[in-house]
This record gives C-alpha cells, sequence and structure tokens, in this order.
C-alpha cells in the first residue's frame, strides 16, 4: 500500500519525536533568514503606521519613475517612493512625507497628474499624520498582546503549561517567518496586513489544539502502558490527515487570490492581505507538526513518570553469563579428555571361561 493511501486510511506510522531535530534544524535555518532580513532591511511600513501622504494617478502618458521625480524635485521631496502600479491600467503611486501646506499639497497632486496625463481631480490623495500612524501601530500590538495573554491562559487552564508554552513558541515561529517573508518581499504592510496576521494566528492555534487535545485522549487511553514517545506519535499520525485537509482546502482558495488576483489580475490592494494568509496558513501546519508538539515530547520527557515508563518501554538487556562463551570453549578445549559416560541399560556380561580338557 503506498504512503498516499496508507495517509488517507490514518495508519501512517511516521517517528515524529524521533526525528524532531530535522524539524528544528529547518526552522532554525528560516528563522534565521527572516531575523537577518529584519535587522538589515527591516519592514516597509505603509502610510497607514508611519503617516504621510500617498497619490495616485493613471498613467495615460506613460510617465517613467524618472520623470516623476523630476516634477517632485521643486518640491524637495527626492525621497519620496515612486512606484508603477498595474490594475486595470498602469498607474503611478506616490508616497511622500506629510504636506503640512495644503496649498503646496495641492501643487504637488497637480505636477504629479500633468505628468501622468490626467486632470488633477481625477488623483487619488490621501493624507495620514504621524499620530494617527502610531495610534495604529499602538492599537495594533495591544490586540496582539491581549491574543497571545488570552491563548496561554486558555490552553493552560484547559490542558497545562507546557503545552500553553509549546503552543505560543509555534505562535511566534509563524509570526516570525510571516515578518521575515514580508521583509524580503519588501511587501508592503498596511492595516489588512494586521488583520490577516490576527487570522493565521487563530488558524495555527487551531491546529495546534486539535493535535493537544488528541494527545491528551491518548494518554488516558492508554493508561500508562506506552511511552510519551508513542503516544504522541500515535496522536499526530491519528490528526496528520486532517490537518492537511484542512491546510489545503485554506490555502487553495488563499492562493487563487494571491497569486491569480494579486499577480495576475492586477488586483494589488488584496496582495498584502493574501500574502499574510498564504504564509501564516502554511507555516501554521508546519508549526503545529514540528515544532509544537516535539516541543512538548522534549519538555515532558524529563517528568518523573514519564522517565519512568520511557524505562519500561526500553528493551531489557541480557545479563552477562559468569563466563563468556570464547572462556568456555577455550577452557574446553585445556581439560583433558573424560572416558564416555556409560550408556544406560543392563550391563553386559563378561564372557565364560571354558573348561580344558585332561587326555
Amino acid at each position: 500500500m503506498s504512503v498516499l493511501s496508507r495517509l488517507y486510511r490514518n495508519e501512517t506510522t511516521f517517528d515524529f519525536v524521533g526525528r524532531k531535530r530535522i524539524g528544528f534544524t529547518i526552522s532554525a535555518i528560516l528563522l534565521t533568514l527572516s531575523v537577518g532580513s529584519l535587522l538589515v532591511r527591516g519592514l516597509n511600513l505603509g502610510v497607514d503606521f508611519e503617516g504621510g501622504t500617498v497619490i495616485e494617478v493613471t498613467n495615460e502618458s506613460n510617465a517613467t519613475v524618472a520623470d516623476v521625480r523630476d516634477v517632485l524635485r521643486p518640491f524637495g521631496l527626492e525621497a519620496a517612493t515612486v512606484q508603477l502600479t498595474s490594475g486595470g491600467s498602469e498607474g503611478i503611486r506616490v508616497q511622500a512625507e506629510i504636506i503640512e501646506d495644503p496649498q503646496v499639497e495641492e501643487s504637488v497632486v497637480t505636477a504629479v497628474a500633468e505628468v501622468a496625463g490626467v486632470a488633477a481631480n481625477d488623483a487619488s490623495v490621501t493624507a495620514v499624520g504621524p499620530a494617527f500612524g502610531e495610534e495604529i501601530t499602538r492599537s495594533a500590538v495591544r490586540a496582539l498582546v491581549i491574543f497571545l495573554i488570552v491563548v496561554a491562559l486558555f490552553i493552560a487552564w484547559r490542558f497545562e503549561w507546557k503545552m500553553a508554552l509549546a503552543g505560543l513558541t509555534a505562535l511566534f515561529h509563524d509570526l516570525l517567518l510571516t515578518a521575515g517573508v514580508y521583509s524580503i518581499t519588501a511587501f508592503e504592510v498596511t492595516p489588512s496586513t494586521v488583520v490577516a496576521i490576527l487570522t493565521i494566528l487563530g488558524y495555527s492555534l487551531y491546529d495546534t489544539v486539535v493535535v493537544f487535545d488528541k494527545i491528551v485522549e491518548t494518554v488516558q487511553i492508554s493508561e500508562g502502558r506506552r511511552s510519551l514517545d508513542q503516544i504522541i506519535n500515535d496522536s499526530m499520525n491519528t490528526v496528520l490527515m486532517r490537518s492537511l485537509n484542512t491546510s489545503l482546502t485554506s490555502l487553495l482558495p488563499v492562493g487563487s487570490l494571491l497569486f491569480i488576483g494579486s499577480f495576475l489580475l492586477g488586483a494589488t490592494t488584496l496582495r498584502e492581505f493574501a500574502l499574510a494568509l498564504f504564509v501564516g496558513v502554511a507555516a501554521g501546519t508546519y508549526s503545529s507538526i514540528f515544532v509544537a508538539s516535539p516541543l512538548l515530547a522534549t519538555w515532558k520527557a524529563s517528568e518523573p513518570e514519564w522517565a519512568e515508563l520511557e524505562e519500561k518501554a526500553a528493551p531489557a538487556v541480557p545479563a552477562r553469563p559468569d563466563t563468556p562463551p570464547a572462556t568456555k570453549k577455550k577452557a574446553k578445549e585445556q581439560s583433558p579428555e573424560r572416558p564416555p559416560a556409560p550408556a544406560s541399560g543392563p550391563k553386559p556380561r563378561p564372557p565364560k571361561k571354558g573348561k580344558r580338557k585332561r587326555r
């Protein structure tokens, strides 16, 4: 029977705990790349977080980035971010620092609209002050902290604190990977990204709680007859197909939204949201299988009851004989030969002596 058939029948016997070093190594490499990119490149925070002025127009005249920078230079906006966007038609997006003077802002919008070949009234202008951006950032961090605290308290109450710690480790694992992908790809972080991150954290938590609930159920059924590694492996193999099916049914529509909707059809407003969902769902599935449960097995292995069961489950080492076989053979060769033991049964009679006749 193939691996796929056994997978769908919940008949797999993968040793997740025994191969935990492979999963930990892969996670360590990915996390190192993510943290390194965050330290070197940082995140491309949107205007809602940093504040500023965003001007978006349709590029009717097919102007280049250099053309737009030339018209921004007289206003002292050489450091502005200029992008050529694609949607229903080609467009220009200019993100600059906040312009305090309304007249200067109107002049900048007019200049950008002229170089793009459209009227100034057709330009879309969004201005966000730095105070509003700071408030958005504080709200996002506050929501994340409250979410993590509630999650930790719930898992500790429903299961135990080591499971809560393992679940939070998996959540931080998914957060860092998602942030690292945003840093590497330089995608803009918007409020939609924060909403998507909160969504994937809930998804990752759901997958982890399903595995933990199965582990608790298996512990109650085993009644101390199996070791911790066997219980966790059996539980994970039982729910493996459920986790994969849930992930696939989530990744397919999200992947269509990301690759078809944003890249092929040009719906760039959905790109940041879809990327966070796609990376988060994939990372959450991986962490619930290869991070959370193996970490739980590592931390609980030192508990006295599980250590005792592990010793009982280990194969017994045969006692060493008094005389090794080689020594016995050597002693046999050096000992003198003994006469064979008499056969069992009646002893044979000695032959009778015949009488000699006299002549």
